[in-house]
């Protein structure tokens, strides 16, 4: 298994554990369960875990396919740009995590002003991860680039010119 296949097989998890882990933390908050708190933190403990995998293995991921002929470096470096900043506040949230964990299984007097801070790092999360994710789907599916569209319509507009061409 190369690191393009690692990373391959890591990425989706700081994205799903990070919108799963904010729903879930939500909801404890509003049932004010710490239990339920307790979860959303492992889970944004192991997206930060992940995400540091998907780092690592990202050059590697780059390296193979950076000079394919639908695949360029300015949207290799924006998904790359994009990732970094989604691993920050992801390792941030790991480390908020931790600490929200350890209040809690205290009973510590601040442990409900960690969790909404939590939850808010999680949802700067949930934006990055869904910017990384496209960003890092445009590479391979060329479908949902920006200017898929364009480039499809120009396509069925030439060849429905050339078969009008040949019915005059």
């Amino acid at each position: 298994m190369n690191e393009a296949h690692v990373h391959m097989v890591v990425n989706h998890f700081p994205i799903i554990g990070t919108i799963l882990g904010a729903g879930i933390l939500i909801a404890g908050i509003v049932i004010k369960n710490n239990t339920i708190k307790n979860t959303s933190y492992c889970l944004f403990i192991v997206a930060a875990i992940f995400a540091a995998i998907s780092m690592a293995t990202g050059e590697g991921a780059e390296e193979m396919v950076e000079d394919l002929p639908s695949v360029g470096h300015k949207i290799i470096h924006e998904h790359e740009e994009m990732a970094e900043k989604l691993a920050i506040v992801l390792y941030l949230l790991g480390v908020i995590s931790l600490v929200g964990l350890y209040m809690n299984i205290k009973n510590r007097s601040k442990a409900n002003l960690v969790s909404f801070l939590a939850a808010t790092v999680a949802v700067v999360g949930m934006f990055l991860a869904k910017e990384t994710g496209t960003t890092g789907g445009e590479i391979r599916h060329t479908e949902i680039r920006a200017n898929a569209t364009t480039q499809v319509g120009a396509e069925q507009t030439g060849g429905e010119q050339g078969g009008e061409d040949d019915d005059d």
